[in-house]
């Protein structure tokens, strides 16, 4: 038995329907469907044959048939198509996000709230690498006669800091002096490449050596090696508002998934460019994400460095606007980054 193009039809309209409503669909439903053109007979033959195939399930013996996740895998492969979003929509998003470029966190924070909003899923944003970015500007601020805070600014404008020894005899004038020469000896290069130019530095320079050699370790330490990947995320409670949710357990299981950032960070790792990854229920690897679907785009920093937006929803997701709307909310976060690493 293999699927031909009304078992497609049908099975289209089945999935269509139950994601809208949660709710066993009947041979009666899909015949009344606009487009369907099959009489509820035919259409309860070809759904025993889509049970037989392993694509629908029957709850209930005098209820209609749910979607498997194999039947959610065909749906998303070959039947989902994405729909442009509306005008409207586009500039509601545009005008929030532009509100929020001037700092990656905050944008980082917005796009979170707009993708669970406009999706009514929990969203989950990973900024990009610091190691991948490039540097902009490196500051040394004095603190006290023995500390100094050192401020890398990068060119999507994340700013990181950590606190470094000053030795004796360093200035105020000499912090400013050598903040200037890092800037310049740093700036349009990448933190995993500052190992190279301060080994350069230390076989040019005979003074501050002390001085240099804590802003490396200091960027070494706290921001190259264990600097944390970004996360934020969006409506985590969202789901609850789903009756796969509506059991206690589950849904504390699911919440559970959210109480430690690596481990999202972990899950949220894919490969591939702006493309689009759907995980569907089993397909997941952690067991709180069995029962959900994940679904996962890249956005771009220039060429430096990329980052992840997903959402987690339910099994019977509405694949189709989501995957619209993670295509249009990738594709303005890039823009926006892009143009703060243009923006000298």
């Amino acid at each position: 038995m293999t699927l031909d193009e009304r078992k497609f039809k049908i099975l289209q309209a089945i999935v269509d329907d139950y994601i809208m409503t949660a709710m066993p669909v009947g041979s009666r439903t899909i015949s009344r469907k606009s487009g369907v053109g099959f009489s509820p007979a035919t259409i309860r033959n070809e759904m025993s044959d889509l049970e037989e195939l392993g694509y629908l399930a029957q709850p209930h013996t005098s209820a209609g048939r749910i979607p498997s996740n194999k039947a959610y895998r065909l749906y998303v492969d070959h039947l989902v198509q994405m729909n442009g979003i509306s005008e409207n929509e586009k500039t509601r998003i545009n005008q929030y996000m532009q509100d929020r470029s001037r700092q990656i966190e905050e944008m980082i924070r917005g796009a979170a709230n707009v993708l669970s909003d406009a999706t009514q899923y929990t969203s989950v944003i990973v900024a990009p690498q610091i190691q991948t970015l490039k540097i902009r500007r490196v500051q040394l601020v004095p603190v006290t006669d023995q500390t100094a805070l050192m401020i890398v600014v990068t060119s999507a404008g994340i700013v990181k800091d950590a606190v470094i020894r000053v030795p004796e005899g360093i200035t105020s004038e000499h912090l400013y002096r050598i903040s200037e020469m890092l800037t310049g000896q740093l700036a349009d290069h990448t933190l995993s490449e500052v190992r190279q130019i301060f080994a350069q530095l230390f076989r040019d320079l005979s003074t501050h050596r002390r001085l240099l050699g804590g802003v490396m370790k200091a960027m070494e330490d706290k921001l190259i090696e264990d600097a944390p990947e970004d996360v934020v995320v969006g409506g985590p409670t969202k789901m609850l508002n789903y009756p796969e949710y509506s059991d206690v357990e589950k849904a504390k299981n699911f919440l559970t998934i959210f109480e430690s950032k690596d481990r999202l960070a972990q899950i949220m790792k894919h490969s591939g460019g702006m493309e689009v990854t759907i995980r569907i229920g089993p397909e997941n690897e952690i067991e709180e994400l069995k029962d959900c679907s994940l679904v996962t785009a890249t956005y771009r920093v220039g060429n430096h460095g990329t980052g992840t937006l997903g959402i987690i929803g339910p099994t019977r997701m509405n694949y189709q606007r989501v995957v619209t709307v993670m295509d249009y909310m990738g594709q303005v976060i890039s823009r926006l980054l892009s143009g703060d690493i243009d923006e000298k």
